[in-house]
């Protein structure tokens, strides 16, 4: 499962650029996931290491609750899929099974590119003033 991590614009309590550690990641690399249940913003909040122990942000909100109800049943391993625009995704798996990546799993998004200009097939019969 992928999950999204948030909050990347947010420095760390030690000053840490969350951001610059994301550009730090590599695909596949191990990353740690704790529960935050004294967060003074959200008692479910799970907070994520990368591999050197540096937060990169947290899970969103939305999975949070649920991610942090099977970290403290199941055994979930999670690794780093690639950095985006909101902060990173990563993936995880449950019960002992090895996250995996695809190829396109890790694939930067291509960026928009803007459509170009065609002439309109219909053009209105002009106007001409009265004499």
């Amino acid at each position: 499962m992928s999950l999204a991590v948030v909050g990347a614009p947010y420095l760390n309590a030690d000053g840490s650029n969350r951001q610059f550690e994301i550009l730090l990641c590599q695909a596949g690399e191990p990353v740690t996931l704790i529960p935050e249940p004294k967060n003074k913003h959200d008692r479910r909040a799970v907070a994520v290491y990368s591999a050197r122990d540096v937060q990169i942000g947290y899970v969103n909100a939305e999975r949070a609750g649920w991610i942090g109800a099977l970290l403290a049943e199941r055994e979930v391993q999670a690794v780093f899929q690639r950095k985006a625009e909101f902060g990173a995704w990563i993936r995880v798996a449950f019960d002992g099974e090895r996250p995996t990546l695809s190829p396109a799993m890790v694939a930067e998004p291509e960026a928009d590119v803007e459509a170009p200009y065609v002439e309109p097939d219909f053009y209105p019969d002009e106007i001409w003033p009265d004499d």
